[in-house]
């Protein structure tokens, strides 16, 4: 299985046989994702050929979440895999870096509390979305301003880009900083896995068509 994130800054690929990871590449790039996506896959053994490939959807960069899908669909079609795609918020709750503060939650409390994952979004939003200690959303994921989410998620744990900046607006929670990991994909539930493949840009579009 091959798995393609490029939905932020970050760009990374992993490839998994019978469960486990093989190899994978991780890097923060800003920009360039269409440069460095393909050499990325090409440096994994085999040139990164599988059966299946699992791909982020966003919400995030339009332009990096566009390039995944279009390199996702090609591969599939040229070594007839099976492409499938995954929301990004919720491999951001499914990584480590989540999952530590979570279980430690969890022998501390009884009953732990939710969490949420907050990532960078457009226009100075964010892209906001809580989960439960299962690492299963509990609502959908928002682009919201600031302000307006720090009102509406009290959630005390934090996970994702914008983690520190939402606890330092509330003035309280503990955050944990992250960017979606290709390399995290292979523990996702098939549950959340699907064959449609349009992007989830998590707010309208800037532009729009005249009435």
């Amino acid at each position: 299985m091959l798995a393609i994130e490029t939905a932020t800054e970050a760009c990374s690929v992993a490839l998994f046989r019978d469960g486990l990871r093989t190899e994978a590449r991780y890097e923060v790039i800003g920009r360039g994702h269409a440069e460095r996506l393909v050499p990325m896959i090409a440096e994994l053994p085999d040139k990164g050929r599988a059966e299946r490939i699992l791909v982020s959807l966003g919400p995030g960069s339009f332009t990096g979440v566009r390039i995944g899908l279009a390199a996702a669909r090609a591969l599939g079609l040229a070594w007839g895999a099976e492409v499938l795609g995954y929301p990004t918020l919720q491999l951001v709750a499914h990584m480590d870096v989540a999952c530590g503060p979570l279980e430690r939650l969890s022998c501390e409390n009884p009953d732990p509390p939710d969490f949420i994952v907050c990532m960078a979004g457009g226009h100075g939003e964010w892209f906001v979305q809580p989960f439960n200690p299962a690492r299963e959303p509990i609502g959908p994921a928002r682009s919201m301003r600031p302000a307006d989410a720090v009102e509406a998620y009290p959630q005390p744990v934090v996970v994702g880009s914008r983690a520190h900046d939402l606890v330092a607006l509330r003035g309280s929670g503990k955050a944990y900083p992250a960017l979606p990991d290709a390399l995290y994909a292979g523990g996702l539930p098939d549950t959340i896995l699907t064959t449609d493949l349009a992007p989830i840009y998590g707010r309208p579009p800037d532009a729009r068509l005249p009435a």
